[in-house]
């Protein structure tokens, strides 16, 4: 079976987004025009930004509708990785906290796509 290995945001300003990815992954896409950049992170995971003007067929639903989530090894790494985010100026609707799975928090990026940082329950 083929499991999925890209994920596409679309977004209002692709230009803008790329450079808030790139910031936050610390590293440069492989292609950026205009209207779309291709990042391909360390695990393989290819991670498109789409204008979400230029997209076909039309896009009728942007942010917060899904989660890009992100798993470090130890709690500790979670409120670090919230105090980065925080002084980045990202917003945070959830603060860290403890819930069934996990430690963890949300941010958002500037469409308001879910950004969750987490690690999991001993």
């Amino acid at each position: 079976m083929t499991h999925p290995n890209f994920t596409i945001l679309f977004v209002d300003n692709p230009v803008n987004s790329t450079v808030f990815y790139r910031d936050l992954f610390g590293t440069a896409p492989v292609e950026a025009s205009e209207t779309f950049a291709l990042f391909i992170l360390q695990s393989g995971l290819k991670f498109g930004l789409w204008s979400r003007h230029t997209a076909q067929p039309p896009v009728t639903v942007t942010g917060g509708g899904a989660e890009v989530v992100f798993q470090v090894p130890h709690k500790d790494d979670v409120d670090m990785w919230h105090r980065d985010w925080k002084a980045k100026g990202l917003s945070i609707p959830q603060e860290p906290t403890a819930m069934d799975f996990g430690y963890t928090f949300l941010a958002t990026d500037p469409d308001g796509h879910r950004l969750r940082v987490y690690a999991l329950n001993d």
